[in-house]
């Protein structure tokens, strides 16, 4: 499995809810890596989306502990146990994990793969993702060109589960 997520220089991915920043070549990136791929997400990821609305072209699936949640075009799963029975009628190589904070840490020893998008800026945030430069299980493979959004300045890294 994979996982997609946009960090700041503080590995902060959110702030009440919301992105810190959209950048259109980091979604433009995300578009085109899981158009008709499978993508997890928690329900608060989800209800963050333009209209509350799974993304068209995906597989999408919400696990959420609310047992009477329900959304068109999503498949809602309420725990880990039945997200990974769900999963497994797919390629684990098409999976991309979406967040938020509390899917991404959950989800993380099960993933193979991280795409994140790190962002060169501090933001007030309440959210994180585990910081991969710190953990062990991970290395750095591959590192984009610095990119430039206005003033911002950030880069495409690939992190890949030590064997």
């Amino acid at each position: 499995m994979n996982i997609m997520v946009a960090v700041d220089a503080n590995w902060a991915i959110g702030y009440q809810n919301k992105l810190l920043v959209r950048i259109p070549n980091d979604h433009k990136r995300m578009r085109e890596q899981t158009t008709g791929k499978v993508i997890v997400m928690g329900r608060r990821t989800l209800e963050s989306f333009p209209q509350g609305q799974p993304l068209k072209n995906r597989t999408n699936i919400v696990l959420t502990t609310d047992k009477n949640y329900s959304v068109n075009g999503a498949t809602v799963v309420h725990s880990i146990d039945e997200l990974k029975e769900e999963l497994k009628q797919y390629d684990s190589e098409d999976i991309y994990v979406f967040g938020g904070e509390s899917v991404y840490r959950q989800l993380l020893d099960l993933c193979d793969t991280a795409y994140v998008t790190k962002i060169n800026f501090s933001y007030q945030a309440d959210t994180y993702f585990p910081n991969l430069d710190e953990n062990d299980d991970w290395e750095l493979v591959s590192e984009s060109e610095e990119q430039t959004y206005f003033d911002l300045e950030y880069a495409f890294l690939e992190y890949k589960r030590k064997k």
